[in-house]
């Protein structure tokens, strides 16, 4: 079973240098499959280590797994200035997802404009559920604060999915501002990590003003609220919700490592609660 100490000792053996599927093997003491399937997982999970195979099709293929640059994941000085946009934000109105859309060519991408009333209906919790559903390897939420487990559709919640989830081995990474008012939904939800039996959900701490999950490296949805108190006489006359759905895999790529960026950086779940509960 790959761990977090097999994940770290992995890390720090490609840091040092590049290095062959056979070595890590060798390394952790398994089989050339088993690494390369651990390989595979932590470059999709954690994006700190990718691979390339030389000389592939021949007797000679070798296959070599090297250190991502994390620092440098930006393909265009446009992706360059939406990240540091995206990491000055704390709140969701710091940043419009639009920025990002407005870049994707016109059959990758989708959106939906809809009221409150219409975003927070059953029909829509259905959708978001079965959308989660879609999932066969990772999941990752930007969230605001964890509201969003709470999603219902005929008694069943997102927490529910998350759990079914973690019972097909399948990784949910989550980040969201963590705090005093909402520490018994963050233990709620990394309870379902004790019921699994293993670490299904990691959570972190970090305020960002992304909403948005994205599944496997099929799509994207980012969500935005449009505030009538934000805009100058009648020009917003109802709270508006809208959710872009984008499917251009590039940039579904670059919002991974966007997402992966921040997580890295972020506090555990469990010590934020260990120092927040200090002040009860």
């Amino acid at each position: 079973m790959l761990t977090k100490d097999i994940i770290q000792k992995i890390n720090e053996f490609v840091y040092a240098k590049p290095r062959s599927v056979d070595e890590i093997a060798k390394l952790i003491d398994v089989n050339w499959r088993t690494a390369n399937r651990y390989v595979e997982k932590i470059a999709v999970e954690e994006g700190t280590i990718s691979a390339k195979v030389f000389r592939e099709g021949t007797p000679g293929a070798l296959k070599v797994v090297f250190w991502n640059n994390i620092e440098k994941f930006h393909v265009s000085e446009i992706q360059e200035r939406l990240f540091k946009q995206i990491e000055r934000g704390r709140k969701i109105e710091d940043f419009s997802p639009s920025e990002i859309f407005q870049f994707i060519d016109k059959d990758k991408k989708k959106f939906k404009r809809m009221t409150r009333t219409q975003y927070y209906s059953s029909d829509n919790f259905k959708d978001f559920i079965e959308y989660i559903k879609q999932v066969e390897r990772q999941i990752l939420f930007f969230s605001g604060n964890l509201t969003f487990t709470n999603y219902s559709y005929q008694g069943k919640t997102v927490k529910d999915i998350l759990e079914e989830l973690g019972k097909r081995k399948i990784s949910t990474k989550i980040i969201s501002r963590i705090e005093l008012a909402g520490i018994n939904n963050v233990e709620n939800t990394l309870s379902i990590n004790k019921r699994v039996g293993y670490d299904t959900i990691e959570l972190r701490h970090c305020y960002h003003p992304l909403r948005a999950s994205i599944i496997d490296d099929k799509v994207a949805v980012l969500k935005e609220v449009l505030d009538p108190r934000n805009y100058a006489g009648d020009e917003l006359k109802h709270e508006t919700y809208i959710l872009y759905y984008i499917y251009d895999k590039d940039w579904i790529e670059w919002l991974q490592k966007v997402f992966l960026s921040l997580f890295r950086s972020s506090v555990d779940a469990k010590k934020r609660i260990e120092e927040l509960k200090l002040f009860v």
